[in-house]
This record gives C-alpha cells, structure tokens and sequence, in this order.
C-alpha cells in the first residue's frame, strides 16, 4: 500500500492529547496543507485561526461549555455539565476554520482543507480530531466578541475546528466500515 493510502486508513479522531506543543516546523507543514486543499474556483475562501495561547484555550472552553449549558440540547448539556470533559480534548493547538458567508462552496472547500489538516498531522505522528460541535463557542455575544478578537475577518462563519497534539496512549481501534454505501455504474 502506498504511503498516501496508508495514512487515510491509518488516520483516527483523537480524544486525549499530551500537554507538550507540536514542533514548529510540524505545524508550519500542518496548515500549508491547509492552504493546499481543493477550492471551487480557486476561490480559498476560508481562513485559519491558530491557536496555541493556553489561557485562551482555557477561556474558550469554558465559553463552549458554558453556551452548551444554555444550548437546549440534552446532550449537550449532559456532556458539559460532566466535570471531566474538555472540549478541545486537552489538545495544545486548536484551528478554527472559517468560510466566507458569500461564497457558496465555503463550507465544502473548508472541509476539504480540514481534512488535509487532519492527513498532515497523521503523517508527521500528530493526533487530530475535527469538531463540528465548536459551532457553539459562537453562539453568544460573548462567542461572537472572541472571534474577532481572534483575528477572525467580518463576514466569515464558522465552519468547523481541528485539535491537535502528539497522542496520550493508541489511537482508536478502527471501526467497521460500511460497504453497502457505494454503488457503481459501468
């Protein structure tokens, strides 16, 4: 199997991070790949936001957890409501990923590019897990104040977040995939 085909298959979503920094030259690798994914048109209409200040982890946690708590969502309100839970994992480094509000492929073209993050990582021995659920650290005043404090442009949404870190212990056991999703025509 070749290198590329084994890093897909290889790839997992990691949940428990080592609290040491990724190496520079890693993430520096890590997010040009981003900048190398597919994009409609050529259009990049994404932007990246690098996060590795751990007292803004820290205060954008506790914003998620706490708009989880209002979120109305069962689930949501179990899971942050449990002492133990993080949500970024523990992971030293959190990319946000924003699209473009006008463009219409935006979200599309910043999967792509959060899947080219989480392949990145996976070759150079880097965990990752994509998070779609950090959709809620925004939905506040509050969220919204941080993501321009951030550095995020005016006029792009939130699209998804890749944590990343070195792996506290084996990655996931692969689960079965379903066959039954794929059909051909010849």
């Amino acid at each position: 199997m070749n290198e590329t085909l084994r890093v897909i298959r290889s790839r997992r979503s990691i949940r428990k991070f080592r609290p040491e920094q990724i190496a520079e030259h890693e993430l520096e690798a890590i997010v040009e790949s981003a900048l190398f994914a597919p994009s409609a048109m050529n259009a990049q209409p994404w932007h990246f936001t690098v996060i590795q200040d751990k007292h803004v982890l820290d205060r954008m946690a506790q914003l998620m957890k706490e708009n989880m708590l209002k979120s109305g969502n069962e689930f949501m309100v179990r899971r942050a409501s449990d002492p133990g839970f993080s949500p970024f994992y523990g992971a030293p480094t959190l990319i946000l990923i924003s699209a473009d509000a006008k463009d219409r492929f935006g979200q599309f073209d910043c999967a792509a590019a959060a899947q080219n993050i989480a392949l990145a990582a996976e070759s150079l021995g880097v965990g990752s897990c994509i998070m779609a659920m950090t959709s809620l650290l925004f939905a506040s005043q509050e969220g919204v104040e941080l993501a321009r404090s951030l550095g995020v442009p005016d006029g792009y949404d939130h699209v998804c977040a890749v944590a990343l870190g070195y792996k506290d212990g084996p990655a996931p056991a692969v689960l079965p995939r379903r066959r039954d999703v794929v059909n051909y025509v010849k």
